[in-house]
């Protein structure tokens, strides 16, 4: 049991040394360093079993392509797994419940330091970053790049199964971190709240939320597929009015590429961010919203 132990604080301690590491390197720009970390920080934790530590990697990609080679030891998680099939809103999340199960399932604990990742430009790792903000847990980071920078930086994949016992996950939702249809109609003509619509523009023009700003969440990254610098990010935002002294909501079609803008904004420090996760799928279609159109 004591070497058990001995190995537990020797992994927990190697990923706190890799995040500190990593967020040393980019004191200078982000205010939150630790919400990324980088292919060589998470390829130094690969070495030993990550099982025996606090580190729990989660790739959040389909069963298929987890099979054909995922990050050694990462745990599997399909990335509609907590989306609400039966819901006739598109992307529309599982209860409370369902989700602290299925966290609790992954093996995460109060004590689990959590990076997502997939290869679809951050979405789906960004909505688990916000859904597990949002239940509270604080010990979260995204890889930056995903799969993709992992395989360009020369790192190996593994097709074996990550093996882990389920754990007790405790959700503290933090209500500070979701809004809703009513949220955004009652904050209209707020000028300290700011709403932001980060799908593309043409969808934008086609309909959107009539004091929505548009800010593509392409915006974020640069051409490598990892997040632009903090100074780059900033004048991305800054253009449309949003700066870290407003209350931010940002909104897409489904509530993928808005957790996407929450990691860049949580990066940059923004104290004050929302997702409307139920998006345009459902203002878009309810019939009574206010909507503006451009084309």
């Amino acid at each position: 049991m004591f070497t058990l132990l001995k190995r537990k604080l020797y992994f927990g301690a190697l990923l706190g040394a890799a995040l500190a590491t990593s967020a040393c390197a980019n004191a200078g720009d982000y205010a939150n360093p630790e919400l990324l970390v980088n292919a060589k920080d998470l390829a130094q934790l690969t070495g030993g079993d990550l099982n025996e530590g606090n580190v729990v990697v989660i790739d959040v990609r389909s069963e298929a392509e987890y099979a054909a080679g995922h990050i050694p030891g990462a745990r599997h998680l399909d990335p509609n797994e907590v989306v609400d099939s039966s819901s006739p809103i598109e992307g529309a999340l599982k209860s409370e419940a369902e989700i602290t199960q299925i966290l609790s399932a992954l093996g995460i604990t109060a004590d689990s330091r959590v990076v997502y990742y997939d290869d679809k430009a951050g979405f789906h790792a960004a909505r688990m970053f916000w859904l597990s903000e949002h239940y509270g847990h604080r010990k979260v980071a995204l890889l930056d790049g995903g799969l993709s920078a992992w395989t360009a930086a020369g790192y190996e994949l593994s097709r074996d199964g990550a093996s882990h016992r389920p754990a007790r996950f405790s959700p503290a939702i933090t209500p500070r971190r979701h809004a809703s249809a009513d949220y955004i109609l009652q904050s209209r003509g707020d000028s300290n709240t700011v709403v932001i619509d980060v799908r593309p523009t043409k969808l934008y023009a086609e309909g959107h939320i009539p004091w929505a700003k548009n800010l593509p969440w392409k915006g974020n990254l640069d051409e490598d597929g990892t997040f632009k610098p903090a100074a780059d990010l900033a004048d991305h935002f800054a253009a449309q009015g949003v700066t870290d002294t407003r209350n931010v909501v940002i909104h897409c079609q489904t509530g993928l590429a808005s957790s996407h803008s929450y990691v860049a904004l949580r990066l940059l420090g923004y104290p004050q961010v929302r997702v409307y996760h139920r998006s345009w799928a459902e203002w878009g279609s309810a019939g009574d919203l206010p909507v503006d159109k451009d084309v």
